[in-house]
Parts: structure tokens; C-alpha cells; sequence
């Protein structure tokens, strides 16, 4: 189903789900790693050590993600006009829980609503990793 179906069909429910903005600052995670990984990097640059780059990128992103003051798309309702926010996200697969979850919606609705419908399928697997785009 494509984003602008979902739009209508949102619409058209007047129980739809509402848009609540996304706050990973108060989850435990996100604290823990704001507040240990900047001390983790420090201490491995002490010892003449650093981290690859992808893992300090994936660290830095989820950082990033989610929050509004590191960027954001204005989103304004054409029926109603009312706005709202939406924080850029980081889209990585590390361990980002947002991120991670959307990513695996996405992939099992595409595989249900466009891959299996056009063979009878009685059993499936998939096995890690697994991408679609």
C-alpha cells in the first residue's frame, strides 16, 4: 500500500491513528548512551585506541535521531490544516529502536501486501540479513 492510500484511508477513519512526536531523550537507552559513550571515547583515546567509523557514526546518528533541534519537516494536514513537527530520523540498523522497528514494518508489509500475493504461499522464512531496498 502505498504512503498516499494509507493517507487517504487515514483520513477517511476517523478512529486513525494520531501522530504523536517521537521523544527518544526519555527513553533509557538513549540516556544511557548520551551519557556513557562521549566517557567510552575519551577513555579508548587515552589508550591511543578508537572506535571504527561506522560504529561512531551509528552512535552520533542515534543521537541525532529523532530530535527535533538536529532537523525536521513541517507537516501540514490539507483537510483540516493543522501542523505539525516530524524529527529527521537516523535510518540506521544498529541499534536504534525506532529506526530498527519502521525497517522491519516496512519490509514485512511490502513483502504481504506485494510479494506474496502473487504466489500461494503456505510457509515462509527469513533469515538475517535481510534488505529489500
Amino acid at each position: 500500500m502505498s504512503t498516499v492510500i494509507a493517507a487517504r484511508n487515514a483520513i477517511a477513519d476517523p478512529g486513525a491513528f494520531r501522530y504523536q512526536r517521537h521523544r527518544p531523550e526519555k527513553s533509557l537507552l538513549y540516556q544511557l548512551v548520551s551519557k556513557h559513550y562521549p566517557v567510552f571515547r575519551q577513555q579508548l583515546a587515552e589508550e591511543g585506541r578508537i572506535l571504527p567509523g561506522y560504529v561512531q557514526r551509528e552512535f552520533e546518528d542515534y543521537l541525532k535521531c529523532g530530535r527535533l533541534e538536529h532537523g525536521f519537516l513541517r507537516v501540514r494536514c490539507e483537510t483540516c490544516h493543522e501542523e505539525r513537527l516530524v524529527a529527521f530520523s537516523c535510518k540506521r540498523r544498529g541499534f536504534c529502536p525506532s529506526c530498527g522497528a519502521r525497517r522491519m514494518a516496512e519490509s514485512s508489509a511490502l513483502l504481504v501486501d506485494e510479494v506474496f500475493l502473487r504466489q500461494p504461499v503456505r510457509q515462509w522464512v527469513l533469515s538475517f540479513p535481510f534488505q529489500l531496498y
